[in-house]
């Protein structure tokens, strides 16, 4: 264990891209705290999420294991599904070493209020179910807001359209983590080691930024959506039904402040930046900026997460710690979040208490095979797993045994299947890549999934049409009615969030499906498109 050991700042955002720092080489971003980590740190470039949803990667993240022994292969809202006790943390493992351990705002943990080694918790989630166990929440209730139902923003109509806080800057969620972050480290006593994880929901959907940087982005020139040339997979042609957007300026505007959410992320970043450097901790502290996957925004048609394609699994990551360091050194080799809990614990100096071989390993060390790149996700007809290697990626679908094979190099916006268009060229390419990609199911992927060396198939699956279609939860279990009955219609918020933004026609919204589901009334919405227009 080192003499002095270093505070651990963990900064997660949700649903980020890779491409959405402006010093990692997009200048269409407007990133400058951002931008100052990756040149006073390790810039890592070829970044992924293991399994690209919000539950899965989060627990990749704190038990630094893939789904086969945390159980969570995609997004399981249960609290009787839940990670196996004896299965050590990292906030465990430096709570038990002596380190302050916190996590403020959104960690997905499951159950929601386990803490996982955290000494405290100070919670934020997209739609909690009961709003006292949710800080966030309560912050709201007790300033200003006691009429809010939608806490981050319209989740249903609206899940991917244009639209504005419902609070001040000052009181969205990304100024609370920021906030409370900043709390913690004026308070905490000297002489102790901090873990901190500063956990944020932006650009998680809804685009939900606030009125001072939504038009941040407007008159700049923004990268438009990626086509792809060959057929997609059944999953992702699935995902084009999430967004609803009538024409391509609204999905241009969503993008806008998509990117938008990432800089109002920037500046809280650099408000917690700011503080450890006043108190004299900022370079005694390893800090990892990274997200749990990205968002497909728009590109192939698709939307969200889920895929293997880089606009969902590739991420951000930076680390900056001047003791162990090189400013502006960038890391070309695989990385993934599965690193974090062996970087953590070799930071301070201690050794993995576990009984099973962790799929990752110390950023600071060379201690893992980095020239390739596994990806996982979901489970039967509906499983993918990937691999990449500098040149190629190769998924494979176990839904009707579909593979898709991909030019990094030639074609890095994967627009073009190469063994739909050139199959006989690259068979032998295929073949070597789904070879070491068996090896990997068989080795950190779900049991069951390899028999006698090979990939178990399933009939593909028809596509589900879904739109997001989540109301608030926690009002239906207010138990007081005068809590109950201050709250705002979803009616009025909606009308509130699109209040600022024209570009938003509710007549070329899908408005049936959530009437259909009684979630939104007809009436009320014909007044509100009324009024819009008289005005």
């Amino acid at each position: 264990m080192t003499e002095k050991r270093p505070n651990i700042l963990l900064i997660t955002t949700d649903q980020q891209r890779f491409d959405t720092i402006a010093a990692s080489g997009y200048p269409h971003m407007i990133t400058p705290n951002l931008d100052r980590l990756v040149h006073e740190g390790c810039n890592c470039v070829n970044a992924y999420s293991p399994n690209p949803v919000c539950l899965p990667a989060r627990h990749n993240i704190i038990t630094g294991l893939s789904a086969r022994w945390h159980t969570f292969d995609d997004n399981y809202f249960d609290d009787s599904h839940q990670i196996p006790y004896d299965l050590p943390t990292f906030a465990q493992c430096l709570s038990d070493q002596g380190y302050d351990t916190i996590a403020i705002g959104k960690m997905h943990f499951q159950p929601y209020r386990r803490h996982n080694g955290f000494h405290r918790l100070y919670l934020m989630d997209e739609i909690p179910r009961y709003r006292e166990d949710d800080d966030y929440a309560i912050y709201l209730k007790e300033h200003g807001y006691p009429h809010l139902q939608s806490v981050h923003g319209v989740r249903h109509l609206l899940y991917m359209q244009p639209q504005q806080s419902l609070v001040k800057e000052e009181d969205h969620g990304s100024s609370w983590v920021a906030t409370e972050a900043i709390r913690y480290l004026e308070t905490k006593s000297i002489n102790k080691p901090f873990l901190l994880w500063a956990g944020f929901i932006a650009p998680h959907p809804p685009f939900d930024v606030p009125e001072s940087y939504a038009d941040c982005y407007k008159g700049r020139t923004i990268p438009e959506p990626y086509q792809s040339k060959t057929p997609i997979s059944t999953l992702a042609e699935e995902n084009k039904n999430i967004a609803d957007y009538p024409n391509h300026e609204t999905l241009m505007r969503a993008r806008e402040l998509y990117y938008s959410a990432i800089t109002f992320v920037d500046k809280n970043v650099g408000r917690i930046l700011a503080k450890l450097e006043e108190m004299g901790e900022l370079d005694n502290t390893l800090v990892v900026f990274t997200s749990d996957h990205g968002e497909m925004l728009g590109d192939m048609g698709t939307y969200q997460k889920f895929l293997p394609y880089d606009g969902s699994s590739k991420i951000p990551m930076i680390l900056r710690w001047p003791e162990r360091i090189q400013p502006g050194t960038i890391m070309e080799d695989f990385v993934d979040l599965n690193d974090l809990f062996p970087t953590f614990l070799d930071a301070a100096g201690i050794p993995y208490p576990g009984k099973i071989t962790l799929p990752g390993a110390s950023l600071f060390s060379n201690e893992k095979d980095r020239s390739v790149q596994y990806i996982e996700h979901q489970h039967g007809a509906r499983r993918w797993c990937s691999l990449r290697n500098k040149q190629y990626k190769y998924n494979y679908y176990y839904g009707g045994g579909k593979e898709e094979l991909f030019d990094m190099i030639q074609d890095p916006h994967e627009t073009e299947n190469l063994l739909f268009t050139h199959p006989e060229d690259f068979e032998s390419i295929r073949l070597n890549l789904r070879r070491q990609l068996i090896e990997k199911e068989k080795q950190w992927g779900l049991k069951g999934c390899i028999v006698d060396d090979d990939f178990v198939r399933y009939e593909d699956f028809e596509i589900n049409f879904y739109r997001e279609a989540n109301p608030p939860f926690f009002p239906a279990n207010l138990a007081k009615k005068e809590e109950k009955d201050q709250l705002f219609s979803l009616e009025q918020e909606l009308q509130l969030a699109i209040q600022n933004e024209p570009v938003v026609d509710l007549e070329k919204l899908d408005t049936a499906y959530f009437i259909d589901r009684g979630i939104l009334k007809k009436e009320r919405l014909q007044a509100i498109d009324q009024q819009r227009k008289n005005q």
